[in-house]
């Protein structure tokens, strides 16, 4: 049940965008740490791709409603990290392609 949980967390997630890039936060690698606890709830820990952002507040928030909507949810933390700072080199593939970095 808590991988399922997870992975419907992560489908969550992944519909969620930087308005400035075509590519969902968790494919930029925006997103550090996801934690289930066993009483389903959800800590994110998560970064942006610079503190200066300007969907610095939108992002977060619209990443906490998204997984607050999965069914199962009880409650969800997520926490804003600028350690280490986003680099290029944390997106996956998928993202670097649509990006045009390969």
């Amino acid at each position: 049940m808590e991988d399922n949980l997870r992975d419907q967390v992560v489908a969550a997630i992944k519909t969620v965008y930087d308005p400035e890039i075509p590519v969902d936060v968790y494919e930029l690698g925006l997103i550090y740490e996801i934690n289930v606890f066993p009483v389903n709830n959800v800590y994110v820990l998560m970064t942006l791709t610079s503190p200066s952002c300007p969907a610095a507040e939108v992002i977060p928030e619209e990443v906490k409603q998204k997984i607050k909507a999965v069914e199962g949810v009880n409650d969800v933390e997520i926490e804003l990290t600028f350690d280490p700072p986003f680099t290029q080199e944390m997106m996956s593939e998928a993202a670097k392609l649509e990006l045009g970095f390969m």
